[in-house]
């Protein structure tokens, strides 16, 4: 197991946890940067990221919160998918939240605040890979699930074919390459735009569009193979 990131800024005694996310609750950054002096901020959801990041440096420790809350499921989403352990990725996203927080004075205000985010949580999550820890072996057809089990995606009418597809898909992406695997995971499962993209990886948006378009053809051959293969399993039984 990873080790979680330590205390960053101390935590306020008369902080209300009520309606905070996973990270706010769990122990580290998270936690810590919510509970140092709450100031209301109504409406988050109009909330402007560059104005959010603003008051972050001005020592509004609640306005971070407010950047935790918006952001984490999807980078915990993500980074699950990369790295296929709900666990390890909690760590990564905990641990990407701490690295931003520590270099929000370098960020430019006038790139986009999200971006920038899944960019560190992605390349956080591609070292881990390449360190070789994280990963079931291709062959296991594991269900990535959330919290006691529970998936991340709304239920499907059908539970056992959303599972089955599901898991079918997890092994198909652990065939294809990291690179490709990555580009499917932001553009096609959790719809990132093509700029996006490209910007979370660090490529040129054609490059995105290039390899985007080799990853779902690599997808489709070995998704043909499989079923093709099912079937005459089927046939012959």
């Amino acid at each position: 197991m990873r080790k979680r990131v330590g205390n960053v800024i101390p935590s306020s005694p008369e902080a209300d946890a009520d309606g905070r996310s996973e990270l706010l609750n769990g122990p580290g950054v998270a936690s810590d940067v919510a509970a140092v002096e709450p100031t209301p901020l109504d409406d988050e959801g109009n909330l402007n990221d560059a104005w959010l990041v603003e008051r972050v440096r001005r020592g509004d420790h609640a306005a971070f919160g407010v950047l935790v809350r918006r952001y984490e499921r999807k980078l915990i989403r993500v980074l699950t998918r990369l790295v296929r352990d709900p666990e390890i990725a909690r760590d990564l996203a905990q641990e990407t939240f701490w690295r931003v927080y520590n270099r929000l004075d370098r960020f430019d205000t006038g790139r986009r605040f999200g971006p920038w985010l899944f960019r560190i949580g992605v390349n956080l999550g591609l070292d881990q890979l390449r360190r070789g820890r994280g990963e079931p072996p291709p062959g296991s057809l594991d269900r990535v699930h959330g919290d006691e089990g529970v998936p991340y995606d709304p239920p499907d009418p059908d539970p056992r074919v959303r599972a089955e597809l599901a898991q079918e898909v997890q092994f198909i992406l652990a065939q294809l390459p990291l690179s490709y695997r990555t580009i499917l995971v932001l553009r096609d499962l959790e719809g990132f735009s093509s700029s996006e993209v490209a910007a979370i990886v660090g490529r040129r948006e054609a490059t995105i569009r290039w390899r985007l378009s080799k990853a779902r053809e690599r997808f489709r051959q070995i998704w043909e193979r499989r079923q093709d293969a099912a079937q005459e399993a089927a046939t012959d039984g």
